[in-house]
């Protein structure tokens, strides 16, 4: 019998959130994870914005309005598109997987975690590209974490991704003289 793309698809995928969501079992990686998944609620952004004004003043009042103002925007389109398609979490759909840390909410997709970790981290290298050294492995352990917690499948955290790329493009665009190319 022939299976259906999405059926193949969504099989495949939990056999990826397993072997992700394995990591889990040893005590150093699950500590890392649900470290890093804690900070990317907000604290680790929080400290970052509050880090920008103490070091670069008005500049950095600047840059922390702008993380700001796109991580409000990121919530609203990621509470929107949670109601919208209302995703079982993986642990929720197969016994096999074990949800590390408590979900924040019931619904799975998008991975609000990596939306605004991708966002904000786009943002925050355009008006300080110094900061790639930081940013871009804890953004890439957001992403990460998500799935070996057993919280999200691959495809939350890759939709997540493209999501926050787009809306931290679309919000430098509108913000003049702020570009990742400049």
């Amino acid at each position: 019998m022939k299976t259906t793309f999405p059926k193949r698809f969504l099989a495949n995928e939990s056999g990826w959130c397993l072997r992700a969501n394995r990591l889990g079992e040893l005590d150093r990686s699950r500590a890392y994870f649900a470290a890093i998944s804690r900070l990317g609620d907000g604290v680790f952004w929080y400290l970052l914005m509050a880090a920008l004004i103490a070091f670069d003043g008005m500049a950095g009042l600047a840059a922390s309005a702008h993380l700001a103002a796109t991580g409000l925007v990121a919530l609203t389109l990621y509470k929107l598109l949670k109601r919208w398609t209302r995703r079982p979490r993986p642990f929720a759909s197969d016994a096999r997987i074990r949800a590390w840390v408590a979900p924040l909410d019931e619904f799975s997709f998008p991975s609000g975690h990596t939306l605004h970790a991708v966002a904000f981290s786009v943002v925050a290298l355009a008006h300080y590209p110094v900061l790639a050294w930081l940013l871009i492995p804890f953004t890439a352990s957001v992403a990460v974490s998500r799935v070996v917690l057993g919280l999200h499948y691959p495809s939350d955290v890759l939709a997540a991704t493209g999501i926050g790329v787009t809306l931290a493009g679309v919000s430098l665009w509108l913000v003049p003289g702020v570009s990742l190319f400049a």
